[in-house]
């Protein structure tokens, strides 16, 4: 079901496609697009819109690492792409510095605004107006060894619900032997632990900025704590290997797959690693739970947009159009195993029959991503507050000193 479809393929798709009603258009339009890190749908579905279309896109990737000052230089000099694929968390602060161009009336135009992904659209408003839409999302939630469920006498058809059955679970994994162990964390990485951390907080009525993003909330919540300690308990217990603590991420999806961790937090990326790579692994995959219940999920992946000085802003509207429309979202990213922009979407042929892929889907309509145009600072550097924070919490057990540290440096950033 998830075999990646062939360019003679799409090409084939593409006809089909190309039956759209489309607007006038000028053959002399050639139009660029960057994109921060090549993904499969992009350039299928440039290569699907350049068979079918008089306008062309040419596609360039740009270093993940260097796309945000790349981006913004481009814009300044005014040769900046026609078109751009953002991680969403960046998207803030293009629109704030007035380097994207409004799509409102675009937006409003169309009869499926209501059903695109949430998280993705919050990141993509600004001062009420809409700068980005969905492109390639991705959201986080718990993947489960069945195998050890059932060795460990659970019930893998009732995966937990509560931090209280999580931890229960754990402990019956862990028990099964020496090299075998409840869950796991990349405990080095913190854009990981933003990932699947922060949603254990939100689930559960938390979270660590407030609800204008103008302030930090670390000391203030009851439920950062609660969850820092929720976590410190798996570390002190044993229930999490040891390498996990100085893991930067390298084995953030992996190590699940060696078949003797019990849960972990990931995202759909993983799905296809797993399936494809692993086709051995027995997992089921159930939403990140709150401390009593509930769920939340960490909206992941890129908007896009049109920068601002885009010399055929019409023209790349069209584009982006389409690749929300019906066709392209199930016949190149459902069938593919990429999560349709639409959550009305998620209910399809490709999706039918396999309830992990649905779980996975079904995660982004609880979805959230922090609205920070300093995002970067506080969550993504790995000398940042958050990590520090998390470390000092979790492997050393001071959850009174990481709070007042993380309160400290968060304001010190938001505020400067």
């Amino acid at each position: 079901m998830y075999i990646r479809k062939t360019v003679l393929a799409l090409l084939c798709l593409a006809l089909c496609l190309g039956a759209l009603p489309l607007a006038a258009q000028d053959d002399s339009i050639n139009m660029t697009m960057w994109v921060r890190a090549i993904n499969f749908q992009t350039q299928e579905l440039v290569d699907a819109w350049n068979a079918n279309n008089d306008s062309q896109i040419e596609l360039t990737v740009i270093p993940s690492a260097e796309f945000v000052t790349k981006m913004g230089a481009a814009i300044a000099a005014g040769e900046p792409p026609d078109i751009a694929s953002i991680d969403l968390i960046y998207t803030p602060a293009f629109a704030s510095a007035g380097q994207l161009v409004d799509i409102t009336e675009y937006v409003r135009a169309l009869p499926y605004a209501d059903s695109l992904t949430p998280a993705h659209m919050a990141l993509g408003m600004y001062e009420g107006r809409n700068y980005a839409v969905p492109t390639a999302v991705d959201g986080s939630f718990i993947v489960y060894n069945i195998d050890l469920f059932e060795q460990a006498g659970l019930d893998p058809e009732n995966p937990p619900a509560t931090w209280d059955e999580m931890l229960e679970a754990m402990r019956a994994i862990d028990a099964l032997g020496d090299d075998i162990y409840g869950y796991w964390f990349s405990m080095n990485c913190a854009g990981c632990n933003a990932f699947t951390f922060l949603p254990f907080i939100w689930a559960s009525g938390g979270d660590v900025l407030s609800d204008d993003y103008a302030e930090a909330t670390i000391t203030s919540d009851p439920i950062v704590r609660e969850a820092l300690a929720f976590y410190n308990t798996i570390w002190e217990e044993g229930l999490v290997p040891e390498g996990a603590s100085i893991d930067n991420g390298s084995s953030f999806a992996s190590a699940f797959a060696g078949g003797n961790i019990g849960m972990s937090g990931t995202g759909n990326f993983a799905l296809s690693l797993y399936q494809n790579d692993h086709p051995d692994l027995n997992f089921g995959v159930f939403h990140i739970p709150g401390r009593d219940g509930g769920a939340a999920s960490f909206g992941g992946g890129d908007v896009i947009a049109i920068p601002a000085g885009s010399e055929h802003a019409e023209e790349a509207w069209r584009f982006i159009e389409w690749t929300m429309s019906e066709e392209p979202q199930i016949e190149i990213y459902a069938a593919n195993g990429q999560i349709p922009v639409r959550l009305e979407l998620v209910d399809n042929p490709y999706f039918e029959g396999d309830e992990r892929q649905a779980a996975a889907a079904s995660a982004l309509a609880v979805g959230f991503t922090p609205y920070t145009t300093v995002y970067n600072d506080l969550f993504n550097d790995p000398n940042g507050p958050w990590l520090e924070m998390l470390q000092v919490a979790i492997l050393d057990g001071d959850i009174d000193g990481a709070l007042e540290l993380g309160q400290e440096r968060f304001t010190q950033i938001m505020e400067g």
